[in-house]
């Protein structure tokens, strides 16, 4: 297992590393001078110039990337340049409010979607089998924005039952749940059904292997065998996607945080891809780019625990 871990450990370090170049060179490739965004069309040449010297754009992108990586090794990931503040502390502060909504979102849909899958497998090719079926494609269907669009004219808007905008007073834990319920809503509902169908996938699969066909043999409940036996394994694979569709979920919160204008990861690196704030940009990509490969690299390794065969394939 610990030689697993170190070669699974040095895997994400090497794909951050490259997920950084690749978007640093992606950001050379954005139309528009980042200067005449910034300072205005009433700028000289001069300051153009000046804040391209100070930014670092004037540099081949290949030392832009090294210099970046050598402020990343000391803990500097550089200076907003709107508000002349530290980008580390900028994002920092915009953080909590994405890693609650992806938590909330992650929490209920896995809560809703796995017991869900577990019951359509059990009760497989009857009516409630394929309600479950359908209710789940209809879920995936279904975009982000959508959801968010919708959730928020009806529940908010005509209903008047969740706030439209914000995420609560930071003293109030219940009026932040009360802010999180649509946007979490709109984040997790499509990944209510991918859960619900895989775990239903896994455990058909399972089901007909050897050990759960001699725990029937022996007799044992088959509540036990389903739910003991059956679901350790068959809830790897919702594991490990659990684990990558932490990116897919940040993308998503994209949608949610701008629609009900809340703060957050997503809204912050929007707002700095639209006025070329750079640093920000790839500060902001870098720290949610770790987050994903950690909680990626926490999948892997929580699925080796579960089944030692895992700890082969790499």
């Amino acid at each position: 297992m610990l030689t697993y871990t170190l070669k699974r450990a040095g895997l994400a370090v090497i794909i951050t590393a490259i997920s950084l170049m690749l978007l640093i060179s992606m950001i050379q490739l954005i139309p528009g001078d980042p200067a005449a965004v910034l300072l205005g069309p009433l700028a000289s040449p001069e300051m153009r110039e000046m804040f391209r010297q100070q930014m670092g754009l004037d540099q081949p992108a290949v030392i832009q990337i090294v210099r970046f990586f050598g402020r990343v090794l000391t803990g500097d990931l550089g200076t907003d340049v709107l508000t002349n503040r530290s980008v580390l502390v900028t994002v920092m502060e915009q953080l909590p409010f994405t890693l609650a909504l992806v938590a909330a979102s992650i929490g209920w849909s896995a809560l809703l979607g796995i017991p869900l899958g577990c019951f359509a497998a059990i009760y497989r090719g009857s009516l409630a089998d394929r309600i479950v079926g359908i209710l789940s494609v209809s879920s995936i269907a279904l975009p982000a924005f959508v959801v968010a669009v919708y959730g928020l004219l009806l529940f908010s808007v005509r209903l008047g039952w969740f706030p439209t905008i914000g995420a609560g007073d930071s003293g109030a834990p219940l009026d932040q749940l009360h802010h999180l319920v649509l946007p979490s809503l709109a984040v997790g509902l499509g990944w209510v059904g991918y859960l619900a169908r895989m775990v239903r996938a896994s455990m058909l699969e399972v089901l007909t292997e050897n050990h759960i066909r001699m725990a029937r043999a022996f007799g044992l409940p088959e509540r036990t065998i389903t739910y003991r036996y059956a679901l350790k394994i068959a809830i790897i694979p919702t594991v490990v996607v659990l684990g990558m569709g932490v990116g897919n979920m940040i993308s998503s919160a994209v949608f949610a945080e701008i629609v009900f204008a809340r703060p957050g990861v997503g809204k912050l690196i929007f707002d700095a891809i639209s006025t070329r704030n750079y640093p920000v940009v790839m500060g902001a990509v870098m720290i949610t780019t770790g987050f994903y490969v950690l909680c990626t690299l926490a999948a892997d390794l929580i699925a080796a625990g579960l089944d030692p065969r895992v700890r082969s394939t790499l």
